[in-house]
C-alpha cells in the first residue's frame, strides 16, 4: 500500500477513503473528473506574468515581485510546493529588496487551479510570514477554493507516489 504522507494531517476516515481509491486504482478518475487538463504555463516568463497578474489583482501595495521560476531543487518530499525568498542587499547607500518565488518543477504539468493555489500561497507570504489564521484568510481572499485545492493537490501528490504523473 502507498504511504499517505501528504494526508497525514487529515482524519482517519478521509485517509481510509483515499487508501481505498488507491487500492482500487480509482484515484486518477477522481482527479481527472475535477481537473481534466493541465495548464500551459511552462516558461519562466509566462509563470512570472501569471503570478504578477494575481498579485496585481489582490496585492497591489505589496512589495514588487522580482522573479518567479520553476526550480528542480524544490522538492515536494520536504513538504515544499514552492518557496518564497526575500533577499535584502545594501547597494551603496540604498537597501535593495527582492522577492522571489520558486515552484517545484513537478508542477509544470498540473491543472491551472493547482498552480494558482501554490502561487497564492507564496504571494500571501509577502504580507504574512507564518502560517497563521491571517495567512490562510488572505489565501482564501485571493482564492476562495483554497482549502479544497490544497486537499486536491495532496490527492494528486499521492497519485504521483502510487502511479506516477497524471498529465
Amino acid at each position: 500500500m502507498t504511504s499517505l504522507k501528504y494526508l497525514s494531517g487529515y482524519s482517519e476516515k478521509v485517509q481510509n477513503q483515499v487508501a481505498d481509491l488507491v487500492a482500487k486504482e480509482a484515484l486518477s478518475d477522481v482527479i481527472l473528473r475535477r481537473y481534466p487538463n493541465a495548464h500551459n504555463i511552462t516558461s519562466a516568463k509566462a509563470l512570472y506574468d501569471y503570478a504578477q497578474e494575481i498579485k496585481q489583482s489582490y496585492m497591489r501595495k505589496s512589495p514588487p515581485l522580482s522573479k518567479v521560476i520553476y526550480d528542480d531543487k524544490v522538492h515536494v518530499i520536504q513538504h515544499a510546493l514552492g518557496v518564497h525568498t526575500y533577499v535584502s542587499r545594501v547597494q551603496g547607500s540604498k537597501l535593495k529588496a527582492k522577492n522571489e518565488i520558486k515552484i517545484a518543477t513537478v508542477f509544470r504539468k498540473v491543472p491551472e487551479a493547482f498552480l494558482r493555489m501554490i502561487l497564492v500561497h507564496e504571494l500571501a507570504h509577502f504580507k504574512e510570514k507564518s502560517h497563521n489564521k491571517a495567512f490562510y484568510k488572505l489565501c482564501q481572499y485571493m482564492e476562495p477554493e483554497y482549502h479544497q485545492l490544497e486537499f486536491d493537490m495532496r490527492l494528486y501528490l499521492t497519485h504521483i507516489d502510487a502511479f506516477g504523473e497524471l498529465y
